[in-house]
């Protein structure tokens, strides 16, 4: 199944097992408002968000093109780059649109149907590419730790059943929160502080009980989060102590400037996830356009950066 059909299927099956449901309650329409209190000056916010939306469908698709066409690129890191390239694509064409067209045009509606699909992508797709960034930890940590093995250890068979754990975690973890979403009951308040339909942002509207909801949305918060930061943090933690045994200050120098790079898209891609998901649960004081910006960012700025960092610092793919 190609890149551009799997979106497609994806939302197909989801909209039919959201109809086919034995819950039909009412389905209101949302209102997005955007970026609270920046109302009068949402259309120049939409400039940068629309040039980073630009960047990571151009990087990307280049990214994709160049390792599909290149067979000297079949390998480890350039597959696990592919997968990145093309779970940012997803993620981001399913902000993007939206959040412009609220910015720019005043499009603020949005179905109840609509509204949960954009949800499960944003929420699934960004729990697939925490766990890429998991694998490209793995393979940086093999590759210098262990480069004697490492075709070994992470061979084609290997990869393929990563990639396929990645994808089915982000599935299974995340089709419960539309269903779940489907079971509460929406009164009046169907404003959404947002520029896009984010979990905790529409289970604040329903009037009735979403204890359910919550336990579940944080349940698979601490696990995506929690796990992947610390398998994150203990191999680049062994790839430090690894670099630091490298004789010649030069290649300590590149080393630790090829994985600084790294680490730095890694944070920006968990810090702002990380505070939005405390936000909407103690940050009462936090100014709402800080949240919702910073919310939005997060969801474009490591698309864009990606093919950056990944891609033109990486040697083979510049030539």
């Amino acid at each position: 199944m190609t890149l551009v059909s799997f979106p497609s299927f994806l939302s197909k099956t989801l909209i039919m097992a959201l109809s086919n449901s034995s819950w039909r309650l009412p389905q209101p329409s949302f209102f997005l408002v955007g970026i609270p209190g920046l109302e009068e000056s949402q259309h120049w916010i939409a400039l940068p968000m629309g040039i980073l939306y630009l960047l990571a469908l151009v990087g990307n698709v280049t990214i994709l093109f160049i390792i599909w066409t290149d067979p000297s690129l079949h390998q480890p890191m350039y597959l696990f780059l592919s997968m990145l390239a093309a779970i940012d694509l997803v993620l981001a064409s399913s902000t993007a649109p939206k959040a412009l067209a609220v910015l720019l045009v005043h499009a603020h509606e949005i179905g109840y149907t609509v509204c949960l699909i954009q949800m499960f992508f944003i929420h699934a797709f960004s729990s697939m590419e925490s766990g890429v960034l998991v694998a490209m930890a793995l393979d940086r940590y093999v590759a210098i730790c262990h480069p004697l093995h490492h075709s070994a250890i992470l061979h084609p068979g290997i990869i393929g059943r990563i990639g396929m754990a990645v994808l089915v975690r982000g599935l299974l973890l995340l089709i419960p929160f539309p269903i779940l979403l489907r079971k509460l009951i929406f009164c009046q308040a169907t404003v959404i502080g947002h520029a896009y339909c984010e979990h905790m942002a529409v289970v604040k509207l329903a009037c009735s009980e979403t204890t359910v909801n919550r336990a579940y949305g944080l349940t698979v918060a601490l696990l995506v989060i929690g796990l992947d930061v610390l398998s994150i943090g203990v191999s680049y933690a062994h790839i430090l102590q690894a670099v630091l045994k490298v004789p010649g200050s030069e290649a300590r120098l590149k080393a630790f400037g090829t994985c600084g790079s790294h680490v730095c898209v890694i944070l920006v891609f968990y810090v702002p996830g990380i505070f939005s998901f405390l936000t909407h649960r103690f940050g009462h004081r936090v100014p709402p356009h800080v949240h919702v910006l910073l919310a939005t960012l997060y969801l474009l700025v490591p698309p864009a950066l990606n093919p950056l960092v990944y891609g033109v610092k990486t040697q083979q793919i510049r030539q």
